[in-house]
């Protein structure tokens, strides 16, 4: 079902008409005839030229030839505007507060910074039961954590490698991965499975599972992790925690 918002339709109808070319434009890589955009829309051709040379004047569309169309570069401008001004943290924040809402546990949004992760936002509550230890803008080794090894499993083998040499893979609990074989085998399970764990590795007592959040350019910018006591972890989580992180990816303008 689409929601009230998608069901709207401009009120000015000559704005309805515009948003429908742009789109059509959208879709296809190459210019479009006049013809072609007139039977996707439904506009007679002369209504669409009269709105289509109106968007060329304002550089919203260009016309690299008489009769077809393309999207023009004042499209490209205000789209790396809105792309600068995006902040995954703002993207983020109310899907994590409906994630909390259905776990009652902490979920955290990490990025990575060199060899570590950091905390830039958090959503808990004294229901979860479980005392934060890390607040927001603390640190914690990639390896040791659920959103690190995300990161870890975009690297390949020699930058894996590099970064256990780095680090010495010190741990933390008698969970913690310190050999650098069985981090690579634990690294392959993640890229299979698209979700990371962290099994008391980082803390006793507590437990972890992230996934990925990609930007317009598929590039993984932050992860996304609901930390738990150890026998509170639910694995019924894993799909909704997967579809809250592809919903943020989508705010920011990842397409799979």
């Amino acid at each position: 079902m689409k929601s009230k918002e998608a069901q709207q339709t401009p009120a000015i109808q000559v704005l309805e008409r515009m948003f429908a070319l742009l789109d059509v434009l959208a879709s296809h890589q190459d210019p479009v005839s006049l013809k072609a955009l007139s039977e996707a829309t439904g506009l007679h051709p002369s209504t669409a030229h009269r709105i289509l040379n109106d968007l060329t004047i304002g550089r919203y569309v260009d016309r690299p030839e008489a009769g077809s169309y393309r999207l023009g570069m004042r499209m490209l401008e205000l789209g790396n505007l809105v792309k600068a001004r995006l902040d995954v943290r703002d993207a983020a924040l109310p899907a994590m507060r409906e994630l909390h809402k259905f776990t009652h546990q902490p979920v955290n949004l990490s990025v990575r910074q060199g060899d570590e992760i950091v905390y830039i936002e958090r959503t808990y509550s004294e229901r979860s039961g479980m005392q934060v230890v890390r607040a927001v803008g603390g640190r914690a080794p990639l390896h040791l954590t659920s959103v690190g090894k995300l990161f870890l499993a975009s690297d390949d083998s020699p930058r894996v490698r590099a970064y256990a040499t780095r680090t010495g893979l010190s741990g933390h609990t008698r969970n913690s991965l310190t050999d650098v074989g069985a981090l690579e085998r634990e690294l392959a399970m993640v890229r299979q499975r698209g979700i990371a764990r962290d099994d008391e590795e980082l803390e006793l007592g507590v437990r972890c599972m992230a996934a990925g959040i990609y930007d317009d350019q598929a590039k993984l910018v932050a992860g996304l992790s609901i930390s738990a006591p150890a026998d509170r972890l639910e694995e019924g989580w894993v799909v909704r925690l997967k579809e809250t992180a592809a919903q943020i990816s989508t705010a920011l303008g990842y397409r799979a």
